[in-house]
This record gives structure tokens, sequence and C-alpha cells, in this order.
């Protein structure tokens, strides 16, 4: 299925959390941290009106609100779909 954001709206794969700390802890699935990061895999083409001004682009890894956007499942895999304004930073 291909999703193509609207408006400026980003379309974001999560990471995935640690499944360990850092002294060999193994962390259950229900006690995990909501993931913070992700990598952009859709873009949107930014508010009708405006010249273009998206920030992030496909391929970015981004780190965005620990509560942002919708979460949706695509081909099984999770993803979230948010505003740019909820992305916080690249990280490169």
């Amino acid at each position: 299925m291909t999703v193509k954001p609207l408006a400026d709206r980003v379309l974001i794969k999560p990471l995935e959390a640690a499944e360990k700390m850092k002294g060999g802890i193994i962390i259950p699935d229900t006690a995990k941290e909501k993931p913070q990061e992700g990598k952009v895999i859709a873009v949107g083409p930014g508010e009708p009106g405006e010249e273009n001004t998206m920030s992030v682009k496909v391929g970015d890894k981004v780190l965005y609100a620990k509560y942002a956007g919708t979460e949706i499942q695509l081909d099984g895999e999770d993803h979230i779909i948010m505003p740019e304004s909820d992305i916080l930073a690249i990280i490169e």
C-alpha cells in the first residue's frame, strides 16, 4: 500500500526500542518506552498557498514528540503520520 501525506504531514517508521539495558537486563515489551526516533518514509507538499518550506526529506532520521501523530499499520508494520511541527529535530 502506498500512502502520500497531504499538506505538512510526514510519514515516519519508528525505530525499534532497545531490547537490553546497559547492564544486560532484557526489557519486556510491556515495559519498553515508546520510541521517539524514526525514519522519514514520505513527506507532504507543505501547506497550500505557501512556498514549500518542509524541513525534512525522505530518509532523514528524526526525533519527534513522545505522543505525536496517529499510529497506522502499513503492510503489517507500524508507522506514524504527523504534522511536521511535531518533529523536534533531524538526527545526523
